[in-house]
């Protein structure tokens, strides 16, 4: 299967309670081309689009890579990402040097998307319609 690359929208999730607390004027968000890889677990953000959004580094994990290589990275508080009507809330992995943005399975699965190996391209699982799974 070839590269599947898709708009997503980021969104600080705090920034929507201090805006409501009067703390900040505008919430934080970034659209960004996102490569769909089912191999990652999560949202893997760069270290740039992490300060455009304003996130905080509240934990850091070691990491595991594909190719057997092993670093600690910074995990964010809260990410709200958007693909067309649907939405999740997650947490960002930051790798140092990373170069693109990576949807991983879990924002994929709580979404409700699947990869169309015969299109190449993102879509519902389920259709149009959005189907929570609770197995």
């Amino acid at each position: 299967m070839g590269k599947v690359v898709t708009e997503i929208t980021l969104t600080n999730v705090m920034d929507k309670a201090r805006v409501e607390d009067g703390v900040r004027s505008e919430v934080r968000q970034v659209t960004v081309d996102a490569v769909v890889d089912t191999g990652a677990s999560t949202l893997i953000i760069t270290e740039e689009l992490r300060r455009q959004l304003g996130l905080e580094i509240e934990d850091a994990r070691r990491t595991h890579f594909a190719n057997g290589d092993e670093t600690e990275c910074g995990i964010t508080g809260g990410v709200n990402i958007r693909w067309k009507n649907r939405n999740c809330i997650c947490r960002a992995v930051v790798i140092p040097g990373a170069k693109s943005t990576l949807l991983g399975v879990i924002p994929l699965e709580d979404m409700d998307l699947i990869v169309n190996p015969i299109t190449q391209t993102l879509e519902g699982a389920h259709g149009d319609v959005v189907v929570a799974l609770a197995l």
